[in-house]
């Protein structure tokens, strides 16, 4: 007969305050805080990098949506009675260097560039729309009810950004950059 080794069990805590779940909590807020500050920047360049003006308009927009998401960050903050800090985003760091290096690989003023900015920005709405709805799960589970709604709120913007990008890719870009020659 196997024998299993039991865990010594996880200290608990009543106070939801002190709780380990809530520091990871924290630490999630801090990390797509200062994912949100460096992609309002990253954005204004890839909008002035983008070809077309439905994806210019696009990007602008949602880089005045993404400076509301940092404000709502800082309610949510707030409402769990922690400063509003950031933490470096490694994956976000990343995301916003292939964005740069997509732009800096593609032909200026081609579609193709778009077709590449797209890409990136979506990467980057996928990787928050994750972010996102694991931060609202964990508010909800934490009994931060208000701050779960704040973060359902900026959940559903990122995700009609994504459906917004994939309807520009799928009915105007993409089509349009299918014949561009390579340089």
């Amino acid at each position: 007969m196997a024998t299993t080794k039991s865990k010594k069990p996880e200290e608990t805590t009543e106070n939801v305050e002190e709780s380990a779940l809530k520091e990871l909590f924290v630490d999630e807020l801090k990390d797509i805080y200062w994912a949100e500050k460096h992609l309002s920047k990253a954005l204004v360049k890839l909008a002035k990098a983008a070809t077309s003006d439905e994806l210019r308009t696009a990007l602008e927009t949602h880089k005045t949506e993404t400076d509301n998401q940092v404000a709502r960050l800082e309610q949510v903050f707030e409402l769990v009675e922690e400063k509003a800090s950031a933490k470096k985003c490694d994956a976000m760091a990343g995301l916003i260097e292939e964005s740069e290096g997509i732009v800096e690989d593609t032909e200026d003023g081609s579609l193709t560039r778009d077709v590449g900015i797209i890409s990136a920005a979506q990467k980057s709405e996928h990787y928050e729309i994750a972010s996102y709805g694991t931060l609202r799960t964990l508010a909800n589970t934490l009994g931060y009810n208000e701050a779960a709604q704040l973060l359902d709120e900026t959940l559903a913007e990122e995700k009609k950004t994504d459906e917004l990008l994939t309807q520009l890719a799928e009915s105007l870009i993409n089509p349009s950059a299918k014949n561009e020659k390579a340089k």
